[in-house]
């Protein structure tokens, strides 16, 4: 190596440092390089990265510097990739599926039913049926973590979001495993306390007539059957109230807001709604009713970490329709549905486990201790 005269004589210890160039990807800057595109701009991925605004940018400019080519070019409307950015974006999104890869080929080797597992789950479903069935999960599991993440919009599995996903609409992506676990009926509601003031609709033309309580998200769309039920109203003329989660939807229905549209067991979370069969103009023979098939999916190696193997098997004892009928493909009217499950009164599924419940409790997690010692 050819020395400049300031550094001849002079230790090489007690010299500068020389910059080396990096020939290893950066992983940590092909990741929010991705996120940043993913999102659109750069104030958006600052939440999913966990990151302040500056210094996501610092990050990113790093980066860009690092490629040696103007990856992406901004504006009011956002980020926008250039040529080169969508070559390298192409590229990244391999080096990412590597990295989940490792990752999962890392858990495979851990046969412990411990550490932490991620379930993504409608806010509905993960809020009033999910959540209670925990309790027996947790039990049998003590050292497991359930992290629940409960949205509207599907996590991306493949991108390990999350270890299993619980939605609405059935996955596009044919590299998941996608399973049907049951279907979700829904049917008019009202509180008792709506009704006395207002009385009960019995067709579609006096429902519109009526308060609506209406719940437009991603997975519980109902604004689509707008036009199909109600061809000749405008819909701000008649919602009383709307909102793009369940919780929000059913205690506004639950509170006398309006008539919603809730799960055929809806009666039995805790408020008195009262399921009301409205009658279609164009067929006087059928009632409203509306249904979304419960799809679980996962990743094809989730299956083969002992964690979220048990993750997965729960979940589908959890929405079993032969377990909980409800959840079958045929409409069950509310009023006949039953009365107990397993022994439990029907709304103790939906309000979780009480003190004077506890034996049956840890007889239900006793129950899959035993399950799963049987399996191995």
């Amino acid at each position: 190596m050819v020395q400049t005269k300031t550094e001849r004589g002079v230790p090489r210890a007690a010299q500068p440092d020389k910059a080396v160039p990096r020939h290893v990807p950066d992983w940590d800057g092909t990741r929010i390089f991705l996120e940043i595109v993913r999102q659109g701009s750069f104030r958006a991925a600052c939440e999913p990265l966990k990151m302040s605004l500056n210094a996501l940018r610092n990050r990113f400019q790093e980066f860009e510097k690092y490629c040696g080519v103007t990856l992406a070019t901004r504006d009011a409307y956002g980020v926008h990739p250039t040529q080169e950015g969508r070559r390298i974006y192409a590229a990244a999104l391999k080096m990412e599926q590597a990295h989940f890869g490792v990752v999962r080929a890392r858990d495979e080797t851990g046969q412990a039913i411990e550490g932490r597992v991620k379930l993504a789950i409608t806010e509905g479903l993960g809020t009033f049926w999910a959540t209670p069935r925990l309790i027996e999960f947790q039990r049998a599991f003590p050292k497991l973590l359930v992290e629940m993440q409960c949205a509207m919009s599907p996590a991306d599995i493949l991108r390990s979001e999350a270890d299993v996903g619980v939605q609405l609409v059935r996955p596009q992506n044919e590299e998941l495993k996608i399973v049907k676990l049951g279907r979700l009926h829904s049917m008019p509601f009202a509180a008792q306390s709506y009704i006395d003031l207002y009385g009960k609709p019995s067709t579609a033309s006096e429902y519109a007539q009526h308060r609506i309580v209406l719940q437009v998200s991603p997975q519980a769309e109902m604004e689509s059957h707008w036009n199909d039920v109600f061809p000749n109203h405008a819909m701000d003329a008649i919602v009383a109230f709307q909102s793009n989660v369940s919780s929000a939807h059913y205690w506004a229905t639950a509170k006398g807001a309006g008539i919603g549209v809730l799960p055929t067991y809806a009666n039995a979370m805790g408020a008195p709604v009262v399921p009301i069969d409205i009658r279609r103009d164009d067929d006087p023979g059928k009632f409203l009713r509306w249904h979304f098939d419960i799809w679980l999916t996962y990743h094809p190696q989730g299956n083969r970490i002992l964690r979220v193997r048990r993750l997965i098997e729960w979940v589908r004892e959890a929405f079993s329709p032969q377990r909980h009928p409800w959840f079958g493909d045929e409409f069950i009217h509310p009023n006949d549905l039953p009365l107990s499950i397993d022994n439990l009164p029907l709304a103790n599924l939906f309000a979780g486990f009480m003190a004077k419940e506890r034996d049956d409790l840890e007889a239900a997690a006793a129950a899959i201790q035993t399950s799963v010692a049987s399996s191995e």
